[in-house]
Formats: structure tokens, C-alpha cells, sequence
């Protein structure tokens, strides 16, 4: 029987994390986000700290991309860690997704994976939907004004932007890269839960 994996890539602030994590609960399988860079803390022995700074990064073009080498490789080798990491995190995602059934949410899993065929969700918003999750979540700061909480949303999905569209050479948000694309704007993530899960059966 063929696993069911979900992919979840998402806009600063549309909710995509809680979404992840609710439809994981409902169909009782295994979720990943941060759990990856853990991983690759281990595996590396960079600090979990160092590498979701990395992460959070744009990623320099000048490096030539591949995902077949082994850890061992690079720790000999003079590379830039962006590339050091990402190997890594896509054989971390490989092995989850080969352990069991589960929701993997960003760092480019629907691409690393398309082999597998997971169901590859876009999670999306407006500006005003975004304000208010990241208030009622405190994911950003609290203290920021209405004009500079917009300036750094924007700055983070650039980011993700540039992440994607560098490690897969395909554009981010793209409906054409994903089975559905869901507006959470002035939606609760339960609501949109029961929608994914419809029309994933």
C-alpha cells in the first residue's frame, strides 16, 4: 500500500504550521518541522541553533547544488554550509518519509520527495489574515507596529521565495508545483482542516 505523505509549503502567517499539525492529528501519522533540523544537528554535529540560522538565509548561488553526497564528504571539503545543510536535510526527509506515513511541513519536501507523488499543498493569505495570526501567535514580535509587521511577513516570505526557487529551480506559490493551493483568509484552521481531508480521500 503506497504511504500517504503531505507537503505543506506556506506563507509567513497563513497558518500553515497549525494546519500541519491538525491534519497529522486527524489522520493519526507522524509530522515534521522543526523535528528535521534536530536531525540534522545529529547528523552534522552543527549547532540546532547555527543551522536554522542558515535556514533562515538566503542561499548563495555561486555553489554548485547536489544532493548525493554524504555528510562526510563536505566535513572534508571546503563548502559553504547552505549546501552542507540542505544535503542533509533531504536525506533526513527521505528517511522520515520512508519510515511511515506523515505531514512534512516546508523546507522544500514536496520537491525532495516528488518522487514518492506526496499530496502537495500551498497554504496562502491576506496581508490582513496574516496581521492577526501572527498576533494571536506571537510569532513575531509583539511590539511591532501594524507597517512594520507587514515589512518583516514580507521579508520572511522572500526569503522562502528564494529558498525554494534556489534549491528547485521551480517558482514558490506556483499552483502548477501543487495538487491544491488553500486561502486561509478570514478561515479557521479547523474549518480548512476538514476540506484537506475530503479532498485528500
Amino acid at each position: 500500500m503506497k504511504k500517504l505523505i503531505i507537503t505543506i509549503s506556506r506563507e509567513f502567517g497563513s497558518g500553515g504550521r497549525e494546519l500541519g499539525k491538525r491534519i497529522a492529528e486527524a489522520l493519526n501519522i507522524a509530522y515534521y518541522d522543526k523535528e528535521i533540523l534536530l536531525e540534522i544537528a545529529k547528523k552534522t554535529k552543527l549547532a540546532y541553533d547555527y543551522i536554522e540560522q542558515v535556514v533562515e538565509k538566503e542561499p548563495i548561488a555561486y555553489y554548485p547544488i547536489t544532493i548525493a553526497r554524504s555528510i562526510n564528504y563536505y566535513e572534508n571539503t571546503y563548502v559553504d554550509h547552505n549546501i552542507v545543510i540542505y544535503t542533509e536535510q533531504a536525506n533526513v526527509i527521505k528517511e522520515l518519509a520512508h519510515k511511515s506515513n506523515c505531514v512534512i511541513v516546508g523546507r522544500c519536501a514536496d520537491y525532495i520527495l516528488k518522487d514518492e507523488k506526496p499530496f502537495r499543498i500551498h497554504v496562502y493569505s491576506d496581508m490582513e489574515s496574516k496581521i492577526k495570526r501572527c498576533r494571536e501567535k506571537g510569532e513575531v514580535g509583539e511590539n511591532l507596529t501594524d507597517k512594520q509587521l507587514i515589512k518583516q511577513i514580507k521579508k520572511i516570505d522572500n526569503r522562502r521565495a528564494k529558498y525554494y526557487e534556489f534549491y528547485t529551480s521551480q517558482k514558490w506559490g506556483d499552483k502548477l508545483n501543487y495538487d491544491i493551493c488553500i486561502n486561509t483568509s478570514n478561515k479557521s484552521i479547523k474549518e480548512v482542516v476538514d476540506m484537506i481531508l475530503e479532498a485528500i480521500k
